[in-house]
């Protein structure tokens, strides 16, 4: 039988490796937290852009995130995002903010401006001996560099285009295959050359590449894991309220 996550898992990866699915359906799966770091730089981006700031102007930026009220549910069952109590969970997954984020999530200082605020988060959600999975970019390497399991998710570009692709068709936008190719490959560039907690794996981390990996094959892959490390309570996890 499954057991209840204790602790942290830490889950990175490029985008269109699967890493938000997967960490949501594990962290439900084992009744625990759940964390998309992701989706907090996607708010600010969107504040950003709504504001007519410049992405590129970091004090401008760091200035409007403290202004903001930017709420992230820890809940995998619903797990919404909302920029001064709207809920912009599908906003934050156009293609306008998709061309700006990394730009934003190289402001050094708004990086730990958010880092603290997902430290609060995951101390809050694991708190007396409760689990959360936090998937993201830097999580192994800077937010959550104790956690006891670190995985880091890769698939090649290819791949990861048509996953986007197909996430845009299915919520309804228009997504080219040379343009989403183009685009995963420019955030790569820039997540992986940014100065402040570039795109990497940490050193012990337990790379996957999910290229030829069903969503069913790496949730199990990582649950063994997640044995093997000690995290699972005996008995069947109860779902994350």
């Amino acid at each position: 039988m499954t057991g209840a996550l204790r602790g942290v898992v830490a889950l990175d990866g490029p985008s269109g490796t699967g890493k938000t699915t997967v960490a949501r359906k594990l962290a439900a799966e084992l009744g625990a937290g759940y964390l998309d770091t992701g989706a907090m730089y996607r708010v600010v981006t969107l504040a950003v852009l709504d504001a007519g700031v410049d992405p590129h102007d970091a004090d401008a930026v760091v200035a409007l995130a403290r202004s903001v009220r930017l709420d992230v549910s820890t809940d995998p069952a619903s797990p919404g995002v909302r920029l001064d109590g709207t809920d912009v969970g599908e906003a934050i997954r156009t293609p306008r903010v998709d061309a700006a984020v990394s730009a934003v999530s190289a402001v050094s200082d708004l990086r730990d401006l958010l880092v603290q605020r997902q430290r609060a988060l995951i101390e809050e959600t694991a708190r007396d001996g409760g689990g959360v999975v936090v998937d993201g970019r830097d999580i192994g390497t800077v937010v959550a560099p104790d956690a006891p399991l670190k995985v880091f998710l890769t698939a090649s570009p290819e791949v990861r285009a048509a996953r986007r692709g197909a996430q845009d068709t299915a919520a309804g936008r228009e997504a080219d295959q040379a343009t989403v190719l183009a685009s995963v490959q420019r955030r790569d560039r820039l997540d992986s050359g940014r100065a402040a907690s570039p795109l990497r794996p940490a050193e012990d981390a337990v790379e996957f590449d999910t290229s030829e990996l069903s969503i069913d094959q790496v949730l199990a892959a990582l649950t063994e894991l997640a044995g093997t490390r000690g995290l699972l309570d005996e008995g069947v996890a109860e779902p994350c309220r």
